[in-house]
């Protein structure tokens, strides 16, 4: 047998609206051509559990049906290797054969993952499991504010987070996000913005589910540091992003949140506003996948006015706007620079941002978390979750620095549980260092589902 060309004869398909991106046969043989590669390679090993999985496969069918590479992979192979996959996107950032690295192979290890995901969920339909992950906004809006005291005990009750294990799949060793008693949207319709918002322009926040119904003080302070920087801020009406339909393959769920997202959005994008998202894997899906997934040039324009909430203080930063009169230091800093920041291939401005504070020292640690949205909530990826997060909590642990800052709030979780501590986001330790007081209800729920105030760094 032949072994496989590397060079594809035509580019990838990853457009969804696209006949061929649906085309089983042409996904087969671009697995295969992908796991050719990967495989002569071998520099992601260490990644995740996807690539131990594909090499040993390969050199299975090598050593005892004398293949030559990956071209004996069969479909229950793809399933396993997309399956142990948590779209971390950290092989396409190191991959040296990409479109953005200029290479004839065009390899998007994570994007033809995504695809064999979404022919499988097309083919069975989509799992309980992922339709119980997959609504993380309308699960909020259900569980947050009145509720929030008795949904909190039943999310922290070990007892019903093993009956959910058991019934939806969904980890009770996980420390899944509480629910806030004061949503993000109700906080901002009462809110006093500070003297002088609105004096350098408005911006619109999409906040996320997560900075709406379990972390509404990361939205919060977001707020207060734009306003402190001149800008009034609005929340326009909104649902997730999508990315957890994505993940699980759902492509019409995470294309319909796209669209009602596109068409809230645009408006005050026309009116020349800003989107500040004050979360990764948000941003990364509003300016990477949306584009994709509606391929129209309103989700283009939304994506290209949409900033990383830190990404937008580093342009202020960068055009000599940003506001530098802090009233304290915030000492050493661990920053935890998340995947779907790199993903999104804008430096680490956070890490940037905090610096220029006095008495703030930023050092930063560079490791998977392993949680990636959905994937490491799942029971049957706890234990290979942790294992993958061990470098990231010896990190943290070595650096021994007085807070521990990550963008990503699920990140954040992982932190938590492995090193003891509460992270903040960059925008509540931002905060802290211009002095601005949040005055809202999103502290974390402690065990018997009441508030406990989140101390200040």
């Amino acid at each position: 047998m032949a072994k496989i060309d590397p060079t594809p004869l035509t580019p990838p398909e990853t457009n969804p609206n696209s006949a061929r991106y649906w085309d089983e046969r042409d996904l087969e043989n671009e697995l295969r051509r992908t796991f050719e590669i990967c495989h002569s390679c071998r520099m992601c090993v260490n990644f995740c559990g996807s690539f131990p999985d594909l090499f040993a496969r390969v050199d299975r069918d090598i050593e005892t049906r004398h293949a030559q590479g990956a071209e004996l992979l069969d479909a229950t192979d793809f399933k396993s290797v997309t399956e142990l996959c948590w779209q971390c996107k950290l092989c396409y950032i190191e991959c040296p054969y990409t479109r953005d690295q200029d290479h004839a192979w065009l390899l998007d290890v994570p994007r033809v993952l995504q695809r064999e995901k979404a022919q499988r969920a097309k083919r069975n339909g989509v799992t309980m499991q992922d339709r119980a992950l997959g609504e993380p906004g309308k699960l909020g809006a259900m569980m947050s504010g009145m509720v929030a005291p008795v949904s909190n005990l039943v999310q922290t009750s070990s007892l019903l987070r093993k009956v959910t294990e058991k019934t939806l799949g969904i980890s009770s060793k996980f420390p899944t996000p509480t629910f806030a008693a004061q949503p993000f949207d109700a906080w901002m319709k009462h809110h006093e913005p500070l003297d002088g918002a609105g004096n350098a322009g408005a911006v619109a926040i999409f906040a996320t589910c997560l900075g709406d119904y379990n972390f509404p003080r990361i939205a919060a302070a977001t707020v207060r540091v734009l306003e402190r920087n001149g800008f009034s801020v609005v929340r326009p009406l909104q649902e997730c992003c999508g990315m957890p339909n994505l993940d699980a393959g759902d492509v019409d769920a995470a294309r319909a949140k796209a669209q009602f997202n596109v068409t809230q959005l645009l408006p005050f994008v026309d009116k020349g506003m800003s989107i500040v998202v004050p979360g990764p894997t948000c941003s990364y899906m509003i300016k990477k996948e949306w584009p994709e997934l509606l391929g129209t040039p309103e989700a283009a324009k939304v994506s290209a006015n949409t900033f990383e909430s830190m990404e937008f203080l580093e342009r202020l930063r960068r055009e000599k706007k940003l506001v530098r009169e802090f009233k304290k230091g915030l000492g050493k800093i661990s920053y935890h620079v998340a995947c779907h920041l790199r993903a999104q291939k804008i430096g680490i401005p956070g890490a940037r941002i905090l610096g220029i504070v006095p008495g703030t020292e930023v050092s930063l640690v560079e490791a998977c978390s392993a949680v990636d949205g959905t994937w490491g909530m799942k029971a049957q990826h706890y234990e290979m979750g942790r294992k993958y997060a061990q470098r990231l909590a010896r990190a943290i642990e070595n650096a021994r620095a007085k807070l521990i800052i990550t963008d990503c709030p699920l990140a954040g979780r992982r932190i938590e549980k492995e090193n003891a501590t509460i992270p903040l986001h960059p925008m509540e330790a931002l905060a802290d260092a211009y002095g601005l007081s949040l005055d809202i209800q999103g502290g974390k729920a402690g065990k018997d589902g009441k508030e406990e105030k989140v101390g200040k760094p």
